[in-house]
């Protein structure tokens, strides 16, 4: 009953959670900004970005594109190129924000118009080579919309978006079938507009529910005085990424081949280029940059609901979501039945048995009270004291020896009858209850294990406000960086209940020096994860890419650990320690340790840890599908069903806690008391199997291409994994902690 029961309500929480699922992107009035007719819109220009690499590049350093003029627009408060101000989540994102030179006023088309003539040099050539290879998109944004490649299902019945437009096209060459690569020139920039809600609307102003790039490359031939193609939607030839070769040249540096010269057409021009790579022979290429603006007026989309169209198949996906929730409640149910019977029946019985609280004081068991047999009952004899003399004399002489005799008597009946009730209950005594003595005894190297669980215990405040966050729609994909920015505020702002925990089990522990033991939980996970992503940010630096973290930001971290964090942690850490003290146990520790017996193969540390792993692994498996497949392989979607997302978080955090639960219980039976580092790391045993999982999927999803971009994503991978299991971990630890003490209480 009590199964089924939560079950029910747990189906209710999942309906409310996906339910909410569109709606938790926006708060009714949130930041919606109107335009009147012909009022200037700004376009940013931000980075661009490869699923085939992790390596991000800011769009406006690139050599191949028009450089920022500096012009300030009619009406506009902006100049082009000035970078717009970033949260720290922008930052670490590697986002590049900075206003563009394109000019875009509400209500008015523009059939062509040229933004720049851009030289570009073989250099810059090949560097635009390179990233259309990589298939790189470009970011765009427009009123907080990021420009979007715009695709129709297969049936044709609904349009969606994918952030971003491709830099080029690799395509082969008709004549010779050899590889080309086009660049795109020209874009057509469509916003779709829509009439403005409230007063705002009745004064005629507007707002803008989508923003869509239509790229096109675009040869030099067939322009007009001002730049422009006679034929913007119909081109007639790209724009390749190629300088004519020069014959005289090409003889000049290969003398050796004078018997043959090739056509200047027939060379290829990879080859061509190889040797100039490094050097300026002041040949370029003039590339000329044109638009085109369209508005649209769009009366299906809501504002509120102009992010929809970058969610593609919701439909599809959420019945996987179902599948994957089902899947998780069939193994959290079953493992709720195995604690239930663990806790129903088995420890229920033992406990029968076991002093508890009004035991003796040395901590040793009670005894089982018995009845005593009948069949053990006997009737008194008469011992003789004299014959058969005088009445009193000789009632006196024989009533002494019946009262002694008696006495005797039913002192043996008792003690045979405690005899037998010792070696019964000794019987019984087996298992996790010989270990009343020992199995509140410190750790080895608990001063490690207090800081780590308190780290823990940051990380779960984080993640649990994140979720919850996220599901209100207080983070959305409109507040770019939001999520990065916030999780940091809350880590820095839960060191207070990290230094609780960990300085409240430190004491625990019998331990005296909670000074150090607060500074170990403010720095060591913390500097160990700055220290780890500094240095894979040393290889990002060599690159030139936005992805690096500037080094001004790096400061700003530090200083927020050294100002912020670590105070908390401190006052954190003396409230647990000096204030609350550390937890009662129900038993003595004996000053001798139990010798632990030998453990079954199963039994063993890393055994233990990798099969109980695998079962919260199964309840997150088909979820890190979608995860894996928004962080790495489609960068230009949105990973939006956090209500789905918290479901199976709280049947993760279900699991793990039943899954240490049983392995603790199994670990006691066995009659080893070790069980505190072994519950720390039954519960983020999964994290093996995740990190295990993310090999697999780079080997068998993505096409990432390069040493640096693989070592990011191990890196970070690694990192991920790490958090994970130091969260559930310390759920475990926690569960575990709290199932002992309750089964000796």
């Amino acid at each position: 009953m009590h199964a089924d029961s939560r079950l029910r309500v747990l189906s209710v929480v999942l309906l409310g959670l996906a339910s909410s699922v569109v709606q938790a992107f926006y708060i009714p009035g949130w930041s919606i900004k109107s335009y009147g007719d012909d009022a200037p819109i700004p376009l940013f220009v931000n980075k661009v970005f490869s699923d085939n690499t992790q390596l991000q590049y800011a769009y406006s350093d690139l050599p191949f594109v028009c450089r920022p003029s500096g012009h300030q627009q009619a009406g506009a408060s902006l100049v082009s190129g000035h970078s717009v101000s970033l949260n720290l989540g922008e930052v670490l994102r590697g986002d590049r924000i900075r206003n563009s030179d394109y000019e875009l006023r509400m209500g008015k088309d523009q059939e062509c118009r040229l933004l720049c003539h851009q030289e570009v040099d073989r250099r810059g050539l090949k560097r635009a080579r390179e990233l259309v290879a990589r298939a790189y998109v470009a970011e765009w944004i427009v009123d907080n919309l990021p420009g979007a490649t715009t695709f129709v299902t297969m049936d044709k019945t609904r349009r969606y978006y994918a952030a971003g437009f491709k830099l080029g096209v690799k395509d082969f060459a008709a004549a010779n079938g050899k590889p080309r690569f086009l660049l795109h020139n020209h874009v057509t920039l469509v916003l779709r507009w829509r009439k403005a809600p409230g007063k705002a609307g009745d004064v005629g102003r507007k707002v803008i529910v989508g923003f869509e790039v239509y790229p096109k490359s675009i040869g030099t031939a067939g322009r007009d005085a001002e730049g422009c193609p006679n034929q913007p939607h119909e081109p007639d030839g790209g724009l390749e990424l190629r300088i004519p070769t020069n014959g005289t040249d090409l003889r000049d540096r290969h003398p050796s081949s004078s018997s043959y010269n090739p056509h200047p057409s027939d060379v290829d021009d990879e080859d061509y280029d190889g040797p100039l790579d490094d050097e300026d022979d002041g040949t370029s290429l003039l590339v000329p940059y044109t638009y085109s603006v369209y508005f649209r007026e769009e009366d299906k989309v809501e504002w509120a609901n102009r992010w929809d169209m970058y969610f593609f198949n919701a439909e599809g996906s959420s019945t996987i979501h179902w599948l994957a929730i089902l899947n998780s409640l069939i193994i959290s149910t079953a493992l709720t039945t195995v604690v239930g019977v663990i806790l129903a029946r088995t420890v229920r019985s033992d406990v029968r048995g076991y002093p508890g609280k009004d035991g003796p004081e040395d901590g040793r068991l009670r005894l089982k009270s018995t009845k005593r047999p009948a069949s053990r009952k006997q009737s008194p004899r008469i011992v003789g004291g004299g014959g058969g003399g005088g009445g009193g004399g000789g009632g006196g002489g024989g009533e002494k020896p019946l009262v002694g005799g008696l006495l005797d008597q039913l002192t043996d009946v008792d003690h045979d009858a405690d005899v037998s009730s010792d070696d019964e209950s000794l019987e019984d005594v087996t298992g996790w209850k010989l270990l009343h003595g020992d199995v509140f005894r410190p750790p080895p190297c608990g001063g490690l294990l207090a800081p780590l669980v308190g780290s823990g215990v940051q990380l779960v405040f984080m993640a649990g406000g994140l979720l919850i966050l996220s599901c209100l729609g207080v983070l959305n994909p409109s507040f770019r960086g939001g999520f990065v920015s916030v999780g940091l505020g809350l880590f820095v702002f839960a060191g207070v209940f990290s230094g609780y925990f960990s300085g409240r089990i430190y004491q625990t522990f019998g331990r005296q020096r909670w000074r150090r033991n607060a500074l170990m939980t403010a720095v060591l996970f913390p500097g160990l994860s700055s220290a780890f992503v500094f240095v894979l940010n040393l290889f990002v630096w060599t690159q030139a890419s936005s992805t690096a973290i500037p080094f001004g930001t790096i400061v700003a971290l530090t200083l927020l650990w050294l100002f912020i964090q670590l105070p908390l942690v401190y006052a954190g850490s003396w409230y647990g320690y000096v204030r609350t003290g550390p937890w009662d146990h129900p038993t003595r520790t004996h000053v001798m340790p139990r010798q632990i017996s030998r453990s079954t193969w199963y039994g063993r540390p890393v055994a233990s840890l990798l099969l109980a792993g695998l079962l919260p692994f199964a309840v997150v498996f088909i979820e890190l599908l979608f995860v894996f497949q928004s962080l790495w392989q489609d960068k230009s979607g949105y990973y939006y069903v956090f209500g789905f997302l918290a479901a199976v978080s709280l049947i993760l955090v279900l699991t793990v806690a039943e899954v240490t639960i049983v392995a603790t219980y199994m670990q006691l039976c066995a009659e080893n008391y070790n069980w505190w580092w072994q519950s720390f790391l039954v519960g983020g045993g999964s994290a093996v199997w995740i990190f295990l999982y993310s090999a697999y999927y780079f080997f068998t999803h993505l096409h990432i291409q390069g040493l640096v971009s693989s070592m990011l994503f191990f890196g970070y991978s690694l990192l991920a994994c790490a958090v994970y299991g130091l969260l559930t971990g310390t759920i475990g630890f926690l569960t575990a902690y709290a199932f002992v003490r309750r089964i000796y209480e």
